[in-house]
C-alpha cells in the first residue's frame, strides 16, 4: 500500500525549532518528508478521532490529541542518534469501522517495514486496530498491556472506546493469559466485567495493587517471566490521576502519578520485544495549561530515550 495516500502530512508548524546548536530539539531532527521514510527506525502515527468516545457517551475532544501531543513532544530535547519519522495521521473515514480498517492496514505496513511504531489516539478504541495489526503482521503471540482506569471490555453490539479489549479477546487476537489489565479503578468498573476477565484467565490488577509492589519493579517481574515474542503497550491517559492529567475523556481522582506513568513508558522503551507503543484518550478540550499533553509528550520522550539507549 502507499502509506502517504492513506495518511495526511504533519503540520510543519508543529516542529519546534530553537536554532541553537547547543540545544537541539526533537522538532529540529524529526523527519517527515516521504523521501526520508526509509531512513527511519521509529515512526510516529496519529489517529485523530473520538467517534468511539462519543458512542461510549464520553466527553469528546480526543480527536485533537495527536497534534497537541506533537506540539509538546517536538519541544523536548533531541535524542542523539534517533531517526524518528512523523508519518502524520491516518485519514478519517465516514464510519469508525472504516477508519479502523484503514488504520490497521497503515499500521501493518509500518510494522512490515521493520519500524518501531508509536501511535497517538484518539479514543481508546484505537487499541483494537493497533493490536490486531500487530498480531496479523508478526504472526507471533502478542503480550498486550492495557494501562487504563477501565477494562474496556463492554459487551456492546456496536464498537466504541469501551469495547476494544473484548473485541481482541473474542476474536482471539490476544490470548487471555497474555493480556494484562493494569491500573483499573474499582469504583469505575463493573463487577460483572471484572469477573468475566478473571474467569477467562486475563491478568487483572488495580492501580493500588500495582503500586503496592512499585510500578517499575512490578513490570520488571512480569516481563522477566513472559515468553511471548512481541509486546503491545496501550496506555490510556485516564490511568493517571486527574491532578496530573486533567485533560482526558474520563477523569478519575485516583490513579498513577505522572512519575509512575513515565516509568511504564521507560520499561516499554527498554524492552526489546516492544513493537508498538500507544497513548490514547488525551483530551485537549478539557486540559489545563496543556498539562496532559505535556505529560504524554514526556512519557513519549522517555520511551524514545530508553529505546535508543537500551
Amino acid at each position: 500500500m502507499n502509506l502517504f495516500q492513506e495518511t495526511t502530512r504533519p503540520d510543519a508548524d508543529l516542529f519546534y525549532r530553537r536554532g541553537d546548536t547547543n540545544d537541539p530539539r526533537l522538532g529540529e531532527t524529526a523527519l517527515s518528508l516521504p523521501v526520508d521514510y526509509g531512513l527511519s527506525e521509529v515512526v510516529l502515527l496519529g489517529l485523530p478521532q473520538d467517534d468511539g468516545v462519543r458512542r461510549n457517551r464520553g466527553r469528546p475532544g480526543a480527536k485533537d490529541a495527536p497534534d497537541a501531543i506533537r506540539r509538546a513532544l517536538y519541544r523536548c530535547i533531541d535524542v542523539p542518534g534517533l531517526r524518528l519519522f512523523d508519518l502524520g495521521n491516518t485519514k478519517i473515514h465516514a464510519t469508525l469501522e472504516a477508519t479502523h480498517d484503514s488504520h490497521r492496514e497503515v499500521v501493518r505496513q509500518v510494522l512490515r517495514d521493520g519500524k518501531m511504531l508509536i501511535v497517538l489516539g484518539g479514543g481508546n478504541d484505537t487499541s483494537y486496530p493497533d493490536c490486531s495489526a500487530l498480531a496479523m503482521e508478526t504472526r507471533d503471540t502478542v503480550l498486550a498491556f492495557n494501562f487504563d482506569a477501565h477494562f474496556d471490555v463492554r459487551a456492546d453490539s456496536v464498537r466504541n472506546s469501551g469495547t476494544p479489549y473484548r473485541q481482541l479477546l473474542v476474536e482471539k487476537v490476544v490470548h487471555p493469559f497474555s493480556l494484562f489489565e493494569i491500573g483499573y479503578q474499582p469504583q469505575a468498573n463493573s463487577l460483572a466485567y471484572r469477573q468475566w476477565l478473571i474467569d477467562i484467565g486475563v491478568n487483572v490488577f488495580s492501580a493500588s495493587e500495582a503500586r503496592r509492589f512499585g510500578v517499575e519493579n512490578y513490570l520488571t517481574a512480569i516481563l522477566a517471566r513472559r515468553v511471548e515474542g512481541v509486546i503491545f503497550w496501550g496506555l490510556d491517559m485516564d490511568v493517571v490521576r486527574a491532578a496530573d492529567a486533567p485533560g482526558v475523556s474520563a477523569p478519575n481522582p485516583l490513579g498513577f502519578t505522572a512519575e509512575e506513568f513515565c516509568a511504564v513508558a521507560a520499561a516499554a522503551g527498554r524492552e526489546r520485544r516492544t513493537r508498538l507503543f500507544e497513548i490514547t484518550e488525551v483530551n485537549p478540550a478539557h486540559d489545563l495549561d496543556d498539562r496532559t499533553s505535556r505529560l504524554a509528550a514526556t512519557a513519549l520522550w522517555t520511551f524514545l530515550w530508553e529505546y535508543k539507549n537500551r
